[in-house]
This record gives structure tokens, C-alpha cells and sequence, in this order.
């Protein structure tokens, strides 16, 4: 059997009707063992996945992820910043990580994330 050129497979799909076409797929399927739907839907994902990259982030979450050595003064901060009451304070500390502030405004986390990391503590913006 003569081997086909890409443009006379291309031709010969167009000459095609929906039915026959979507036999094709099927046959193609069923022969190698893949799927057209799967194809698509990862184009589509990565296509998606592009265009929220190319977006840029407007709120951010300030997330402590470790206090470090001076869990004491890290406390204080988390006071100050938050409203928090002692106890809540600590809790939050001493569960890191966890999310101390959400939906900031990138200059307004990264002057809390500052001052975390002033007195010693780990913190990532999200």
C-alpha cells in the first residue's frame, strides 16, 4: 500500500460527511487507544490556564507559615495588625500555618508581611 502524504489524508478527511467523520474519530480511538475529548479538554485547559497567568493578581491573602524563634513578639504583631484578643493571637501563631489577613492590596500585604518578618516569622502572600 502506498504511503499517504499528510495533505491527501487532509483532503480525503474534507471530502467526508459529519457521520463519516465521526466514525473516524471513533475508529481512531479504538485503534490507538486515545481520546479526542481528553486532547481537547487539556488544549482548553491550558489555554485557560494561560490567560488567568496573563491576569494580574489584585488581592492577596498574607498567610504566616512559621513564627520562628520569637513567637512572643510575633504575637504582638498578629495583635496589631489583626484586633486579635491575646489568646486568638496565639492560637493562630502556634497553628501556622494559617492565614492572618485575606484580599489585600499588594502594597498593604507586603508592608504586613514586613513587618512579620521584622520580629522573625515566615510569610508568604497567596
Amino acid at each position: 500500500m502506498a504511503k499517504l502524504s499528510i495533505q491527501e489524508i487532509i483532503d480525503a478527511v474534507k471530502e467526508l460527511t459529519v457521520l463519516e467523520l465521526n466514525e473516524l474519530v471513533e475508529k481512531c480511538e479504538e485503534e490507538f487507544g486515545v481520546s479526542a475529548a481528553a486532547g481537547v479538554m487539556v488544549a482548553a485547559g491550558a489555554v485557560a490556564g494561560g490567560a488567568a497567568a496573563a491576569e494580574e493578581k489584585t488581592e492577596f491573602d498574607v498567610e504566616l507559615t512559621d513564627a520562628g524563634a520569637q513567637k512572643i513578639k510575633v504575637i504582638k504583631v498578629i495583635r496589631e495588625i489583626t484586633g486579635l484578643g491575646l489568646k486568638e493571637a496565639k492560637d493562630l501563631v502556634e497553628g501556622a500555618p494559617k492565614v492572618v489577613k485575606e484580599g489585600l492590596a499588594k502594597e498593604e500585604a507586603e508592608s504586613l508581611k514586613a513587618k512579620l518578618e521584622e520580629v522573625g516569622a515566615k510569610v508568604t502572600l497567596k
